[in-house]
């Protein structure tokens, strides 16, 4: 079950950069290490409803049910959409500023968690991940797909800390650049609304 190539396969969709990966990385250059933790900590938890989608089946009737992923998708999409304003807005929740306001950590949590909650192939994702790792046994299935599970969360947070870290590093030479404050916001703002494109062009 939790075997090498399933930490193997983990930590290349772990490490690969993501929507949760760009967040962590905006709140980290944007407000310093402890607000990048909470950014990591909401991305994983975020995790959870597409983990217990996965587990009890639920997955499978949203992979079905082209309403209700539109509805999921379309809600991801605005959302990305505006945390692509916040990144360009004076002020806004994301603008990579060197006078920036600190926020509370609930709040940034808050905020990767609904990144990863309103991505509905999250939960198909991990409906094709985790069953391949099972040990075939029916009765203890769900166990198994819990390990897994929390297995992924703590290597997803891990993974996602590091990366927060790193852009608390590199916070003050960045920010020290109106030029490069300008550049990084712009940066981040294409990238979120590239990244709404794509999900929007998701399918079930």
């Amino acid at each position: 079950m939790l075997s090498l190539q399933f930490l193997l396969t983990a930590f290349v969709v772990v490490v690969a950069p993501g929507t949760g990966v760009i967040y962590t990385l905006a709140i980290g250059l944007e407000q310093g290490r402890a607000a990048s933790i909470w950014a990591a900590l909401g991305c994983t938890f975020g995790i959870v409803p597409h983990l217990l989608a996965a587990t009890l089946g639920l997955a499978a009737v949203l992979h079905t049910s082209a309403v209700l992923f539109n509805v999921v998708k379309f809600a991801g999409v605005a959302y990305l959409l505006w945390l692509a304003l916040q990144a360009l807005r004076t002020g806004g929740a994301l603008a990579v500023s060197a006078d920036k306001t600190a926020e509370s950590g609930l709040r940034i949590a808050r905020r990767g968690a609904l990144i990863n909650i309103l991505n509905p192939k999250l939960s198909i994702f991990f409906l094709a991940l985790l069953p391949p790792f099972l040990s075939g046994t029916p009765t203890s299935a769900t166990a198994e797909m819990a390990i897994l599970g929390a297995v992924f969360m703590a290597m997803t947070f891990a993974v996602f800390t590091l990366y927060g870290f790193f852009a608390a590093a590199a916070r003050r030479w960045l920010l020290s650049s109106e030029r490069v404050m300008l550049w990084l916001n712009r940066s981040f703002a294409g990238i979120f609304t590239a990244l709404a494109g794509r999900l929007a062009l998701e399918r079930a």
